[in-house]
C-alpha cells in the first residue's frame, strides 16, 4: 500500500475554503459529520468516481480507482470542507507517517482558521 497526496483533491479543498464552503466544527464532531457508506454510494452513483476522489486527500494507486479502498483522508461531506475532518485527517496522517498528506491537511487547517 502506497498512499500518496491526491493533488486534485487538495486543489478542490482549497477552492472550497476560498469560496467559504466550510463548517468550522471541532475534531470530535467528525464522527457525526463524516458521510455514511450510504451517502458515499449515492454520491458515487450520482457524480462518479473522479468527483468522489476529489473529497479524499489520500490515494493508493495500487488499488482499483473505482473502489473506495483507493481513497483515504476524507475532509468533507460532499458539499463543504469540515474543519473536524481536516483535524482528524491530519492526526491520522501523522500517526501513520504520511507526512506529505499531514502537511497538506495542516495547510488547509491554517487556511480555514485564517478566514475565521
Amino acid at each position: 500500500m502506497s498512499i500518496e497526496l491526491n493533488q486534485p483533491a487538495l486543489r478542490h479543498a482549497r477552492a472550497l475554503i476560498r469560496d467559504g464552503k466550510v463548517v468550522r466544527d471541532e475534531r470530535d464532531d467528525w464522527s457525526e459529520a463524516a458521510p455514511t457508506a450510504e451517502e458515499e454510494n449515492a454520491f458515487i452513483e450520482r457524480d462518479g468516481w473522479t468527483e468522489f476522489s476529489h473529497w479524499h486527500l489520500g490515494v493508493d494507486r495500487s488499488e482499483d480507482r473505482e473502489t473506495k479502498q483507493a481513497y483515504s483522508f476524507p475532509f468533507g461531506d460532499f458539499r463543504r470542507v469540515h474543519r473536524a475532518g481536516v483535524i482528524s485527517g491530519e492526526s491520522r496522517a501523522g500517526q501513520y507517517g504520511h507526512d506529505e498528506i499531514r502537511d497538506a491537511l495542516k495547510s488547509l487547517l491554517e487556511l480555514i482558521d485564517r478566514d475565521d
